[in-house]
């Protein structure tokens, strides 16, 4: 079962999440920002804005800046929690940083919230 309460797919979440993170290091997101972060073709980008948009994830405006809904906000926000909380906890039993952001893209999608509501509290009672 996905962690979150909708049925975007994996890609869609990895998207929201650089939005918001794009929006929180640039302040203002276009399709071509994402290409170049993701290291995706803008005609890929384009395509997933079109889904997210039509999915009401997010907004476009007129001047291609992109911004999220309230949903794909809360989408977006949970993704990123669990992305820097498990790339934290995988450096701190050793992982290597590089390797570290990676596995923890792979797992952040599928965890359930119980899961990762029980590391987040084993985590925090150790003081990892």
């Amino acid at each position: 079962m996905k962690h979150v309460a909708t049925d975007i797919y994996e890609s869609g979440e990895d998207y929201l999440e650089r939005i918001l993170m794009l929006q929180i290091r640039n302040g203002s997101v276009r399709s071509i920002d994402i290409a170049n972060d993701m290291g995706f073709s803008k005609p890929s980008v384009s395509i997933a804005m079109k889904k997210l948009r039509e999915q009401g994830y997010i907004h476009i405006k007129e001047n291609g800046e992109i911004s999220l809904t309230k949903e794909g906000n809360t989408i977006a926000q949970k993704t990123y929690e669990r992305h820097l909380f498990l790339t934290s906890l995988l450096e701190k039993i050793g992982v290597n940083p590089q390797q570290a952001v990676i596995d923890a893209c792979k797992i952040e999608h599928d965890l359930s919230d119980e899961t990762f509501n029980a590391l987040k509290k084993y985590a925090g009672d150790k003081k990892l």
